[in-house]
């Protein structure tokens, strides 16, 4: 039959690596192929792959999914046509590969990796094959020769041989593709457009008389992605790829720093089209205003002749990557020179669910592995944060078969690597250690409190569901009603009622990072030093969000303005910094600012309107049904005699905080541990805390009082 054209697009996740391509399901009902049918793809070059059936919404598309490696088998890029057709294929007897660089490993060792990981999979010659190494990184070979000489399967009986070393690769060309970017689907669209297409297609540029762009300016917070962008930009180009780190171009001698930046220039020139790569540019293109030093001057000058002089640059596209967009001179920042500014944010809970699979890839990953689960709790994760946490429970699937492996043996048996299993608990202890980037510095760990550590206040965990749960869990609804989740929840009240634990119990519901601000440590002697802090609080949460700030002991923090204290402007300006970033023009999404005190009456009024502190809630002591909740919680895990009757205590402590009942459980509990060590009792099991423990316990923690004074002192 006729060769069939279909156009490219990408392949989901799970099929990548394995030389498959998803077919429109309208083409295999016409040509009556059968899953698992050999199909030979033809571009610039030839290669074969196994189909693999489409979804029905494919149908009539005129699609073909295939992975990145295939694409560069046949020298195509995303939304180009191909002719497929199909063809046989014979078991492969031997293969020959070639590697591209030098290898450590022998043709017996070879022979076990490729079948582990290509097993029933399709080789043609001239193929080029990835294969993954220890620690994440990968090899290049290219199939130099098969026997049988036509497309061949991979069988456990198939010979591997090592070839001699092959050059025919460009190693200047990163083998990176699309498949290994998660999450960033919006802006390799954007990228793709502005670089790949004039690169690909010009004809298409020149027919619209427009010039194609000359420099993207890539931005976003560290370990977000954005070198790896430019890098599979240029293995899916196959672009001359020349990387550049910012301070590397800087020379001893004068006009040598100049010199470096015009022969990488003139060097991508010869090799168009190519792409240059600026890492950290910060670093080379300051602000002039701001910089003494006159080399970094004349660099700036330099590379703004170079990017936009009067010799034309031909097919060079200069891409950039920064974490401070704003420290950039900005003559760099006008069209013509960096013609887009695209920003690599944090990526979202889709986003980090594709990181994940792609850096577990080639794990071997226990089925009951929840990724998706994984990914909903990982905010403020970026790329790098994700991958660091996939090889730390890897490591941690390693440390549980140590002990069964001899490491004098040259080669460990196959029966032990069967064993490694990385499990969700492997995951979960990986998260303990594994913070978000972003909030290095002020990260604390989600709290380990849930509400049934919170004693009473069932009206108040009814509201506090309302203004934070709710706004997460219906967003529908709330965007439908047209409703604004609160900003701001201030708790007061007596000390000791727990609003510290509210907002860690808050914390943990949520699933949100926490940051947590002691009021008075923001304060600094040097002028503006604190505002820096809180301003940078705030930033840090926006880049995390759904983050929780907990500011406990606000009244130190935001005391109300003009009350005749002269000795110090701080807090006043502390003040009107926290306003301006609850409520200023540059708005909060997804955070939630909680705020504790136990001094209303002495916090700036200003805050206290709505739309900053929007719910102003009163914790107040418990009342009995409360108490007999917060002694359920405090006595659970305490030996408790049978004579204990909780209901009397609950009568006896009226007006006590949960404070203060933790402290009678306490006090009672020492009480009777010091029967034991008296040697009253000879076993530990008999330590019992009766009910006169209770009752002396309660005689001696006064209401209204946290810590009780002994009576000696009394």
């Amino acid at each position: 039959m006729d060769e069939i054209i279909l156009k490219i697009v990408e392949i989901p996740q799970q099929h990548i690596g394995r030389g498959r391509a998803i077919v429109d399901p309208k083409i295999i009902e016409e040509t009556k192929w059968k899953p698992g049918q050999i199909l030979e793809l033809t571009y610039n070059k030839k290669t074969h792959v196994k189909l693999w059936p489409g979804s029905t919404e494919e149908y009539g598309t005129g699609v073909i999914k295939i992975d990145g490696m295939t694409r560069q088998n046949i020298g195509a890029g995303i939304g180009d046509k191909i002719s497929i057709k199909s063809v046989e294929a014979a078991d492969a007897e031997q293969i020959t590969l070639s590697p591209t660089e030098k290898l450590a490993i022998d043709e017996e060792q070879l022979h076990d990796v490729m079948i582990t990981n290509f097993q029933n999979h399709v080789f043609t010659v001239h193929d080029s094959i990835q294969l993954p190494t220890q620690m994440g990184g990968k090899i290049q070979f290219i199939v130099t020769s098969t026997k049988p000489s036509k497309p061949v399967i991979v069988t456990e009986s198939t010979i591997f041989k090592l070839g001699s070393m092959t050059k025919a690769v460009d190693t200047n060309v990163p083998r990176i593709t699309y498949d290994e970017l998660g999450g960033l689907k919006n802006e390799v669209r954007k990228i793709r457009e502005m670089v790949e297409l004039p690169m690909r297609h010009p004809e298409l540029f020149e027919k619209i008389g427009v010039e194609a762009p000359k420099g993207v300016l890539l931005y976003g917070p560290p370990g977000t992605g954005k070198t790896l962008l430019a890098k599979a930009v240029a293995g899916e180009t196959n672009a001359h790829f020349i990387s550049l780190s910012g301070p590397e171009i800087m020379g001893k001698y004068y006009g040598e720093s100049e010199e470096k930046i015009r022969e990488i220039f003139s060097q991508a020139e010869e090799n168009a089209p190519s792409i240059i790569f600026i890492d950290e540019i910060d670093s080379i293109a300051p602000k002039r205003d701001e910089v003494s030093g006159e080399v970094e001057k004349r660099i700036v000058s330099q590379l703004l002749t170079l990017m936009d002089g009067m010799k034309s640059r031909g097919k060079v596209v200069v891409i950039a990557a920064t974490n401070r967009p704003d420290s950039i001179d900005p003559a760099l920042r006008r069209p013509g020179r960096f013609d887009r500014e695209i920003e690599i944010g944090i990526p979202d809970t889709e986003g980090r669910f594709d990181i994940l699979s792609i850096h577990t890839r080639g794990m071997p990953i226990d089925e009951k592995v929840d990724l998706k689960q994984i990914s909903k709790i990982t905010h403020g994760f970026v790329g790098a944060d994700l991958e660091v946490l996939s090889k730390e429970a890897a490591m941690r699937s390693l440390r549980r078969i140590l002990p069964d492996i001899d490491l004098d043996e040259e080669k460990i048996s196959s029966e032990i690597l069967q064993k490694i299993k990385i499990t969700s608990e492997d995951f979960r202890d990986a998260l303990k250690e594994v913070r978000p980037s972003a909030l290095r510095e002020v990260q604390i760990q989600i709290p380990d409190v849930s509400w049934d550590d919170v004693g009473g206040l069932d009206k108040l965990k009814e509201e506090l569901l309302e203004a934070v749960e709710w706004p997460m869990k219906y967003k529908e609804a709330f965007d439908y009603v047209n409703v604004e989740s609160p900003k701001g929840i201030l708790l007061h009240g007596p000390p000791g009622t727990g609003k510290t634990l509210i907002a860690k119990a808050l914390a943990k519901m949520t699933e949100s990072n926490f940051i947590s601000i002691k009021g008075p440590e923001l304060l600094s002697k040097w002028v503006g030093e604190s505002e820096k802090g809180v301003r940078e609080i705030f930033r840090k949460a926006r880049q995390a969000a759904p983050c929780i700030i907990f500011l406990d002991e606000v009244d130190a923090l935001v005391p109300r303005r003009g009350s005749g204290d002269s000795s110090s402007h701080v807090t006043e300006n502390v003040v009107s910094q926290i306003l301006t970033e609850i409520d200023g023009l540059e708005e909060l999404h997804n955070v939630l600012i909680i705020g504790a005190t136990n001094r209303l009456d002495i916090i700036d009024e200003a805050l206290l309107r709505p739309g900053r502190f929007d719910r102003i809630i009163e914790v107040p002591t418990p009342d009995s049904k409360g108490r007999q909740h917060i002694f359920e919680i405090h006595t659970k895990k305490k030996p408790l005699a049978s004579d204990v009757s909780i209901a009397k205590l609950v009568e006896l402590t009226d007006g006590f905080s949960g404070a203060e009942i933790a402290a009678v459980a306490n006090r009672a509990a020492i009480t009777a541990l010091k029967r034991y060590v008296s040697g009253k009792s000879k076993n530990v099991k008999e330590i019992k805390i009766s009910q006169e423990d209770l009752l002396d316990s309660i005689n001696k923690v006064k209401p209204g009082r946290d810590v009780p004074i002994p009576q000696s002192i009394k």
